[in-house]
């Protein structure tokens, strides 16, 4: 009828416009964090939260991130041999406000052997932390795993050494920061003695930390979610949901048994019960102990 405007399709209309518009800046907010994270690590300098770019709660946005930084390193030619939990203890959770674990992903450039040397030069402000290991041998890959579906898709698990890493300068991180930067991920080591499930309660298994023969950190399998069966379950239902299950051969580190220290150069062993020992060798010298923040525009 003449005079009068036509019903809006759907999506057209202010509403439409708005959403595209709120769209088009959350892409925008995602394309500039990864950015900045990108220039951080080119440049071994820190750079300031993300936060500030995607909002502090923001856990899509955050993990849309990731993906950009994870996406660009696997056209760079690397691979993904697996993923890691982080935020697994209670007490890390309430410092940083939240409820339920992270995730990130692990490239085959950050994986290390026993006792192989590890140089500082790579990282920017890293610290250590003793896991378990597990490796798959076959997929998990429904949203309603349990921890039965975990010790039946478990080859074996080993010791390891994760060397967590942040490229916020001053661990100054909220749960946005950390899930954007692949979860503070850094590098792992793994040990050399592969141990079924089959008896082992992993909820009991006891840790000490060693650097030059003095015990940095202890802890136990229940600070990770209970048990690290349980946090791997978590990780399979959470990245089912997303399409990108867990699959067979893949590594998951399942989370912090103790507190994280400090990296400097030296030998740090863990010690975990029933599932033998791992050492990481840490050469040089952090890049990150260079002073001042990355901002956007600095030459990587």
């Amino acid at each position: 009828m003449s005079g009068q405007s036509s019903p809006a399709w759907p999506g057209e209309g202010p509403e439409a416009d708005a959403a595209a518009t709120d769209t088009t800046t959350v892409q925008a907010a995602v394309r500039a964090a990864d950015e900045r994270l990108r220039l951080a690590a080119a440049s071994g300098t820190a750079c300031a939260p993300v936060r500030d770019l995607i909002g502090d709660a923001d856990q899509d946005a955050a993990y849309a991130v990731q993906t950009l930084g994870i996406e660009r390193r696997l056209a760079e030619g690397r691979r993904i041999v697996g993923r890691k939990i982080g935020l697994t203890s209670p007490a890390v959770q309430a410092q940083f406000g939240v409820f339920t674990p992270d995730y990130g992903v692990l490239l085959d450039d950050m994986v290390f052997a026993d006792r192989e040397p590890i140089d500082l030069s790579r990282f920017l402000q890293p610290r250590v932390e003793a896991e378990v290991a597990f490796v798959l041998g076959r997929d998990l890959d429904s949203p309603t795993t349990h921890v039965a579906d975990v010790i039946r898709a478990t080859e074996f698990v080993l010791p390891a050494i994760e060397v967590v890493d942040s490229r916020i300068a001053g661990w100054d991180i909220r749960i946005a920061d950390t899930v954007a930067d692949n979860a503070s991920s850094g590098a792992v080591v793994l040990g050399t003695t592969p141990r079924s499930l089959d008896g082992l309660d992993l909820a009991a298994v006891g840790m000490s930390l060693e650097q030059g023969g003095d015990a940095v950190s202890t802890g136990s399998g229940v600070a990770c979610l209970g048990s690290p069966v349980i946090a791997v379950a978590w990780l399979a239902r959470a990245v089912a949901r997303h399409g990108r299950p867990l699959r067979a051969g893949e590594v998951i580190l399942s989370g912090a048994l103790g507190p994280m220290v400090a990296a400097s150069a030296g030998v740090y062993r863990a010690r975990l019960d029933g599932l033998g020992d791992v050492h990481a060798d840490f050469i040089g010298a952090v890049a990150g102990a260079r002073t001042g923040t990355v901002t956007e525009g600095a030459a990587a």
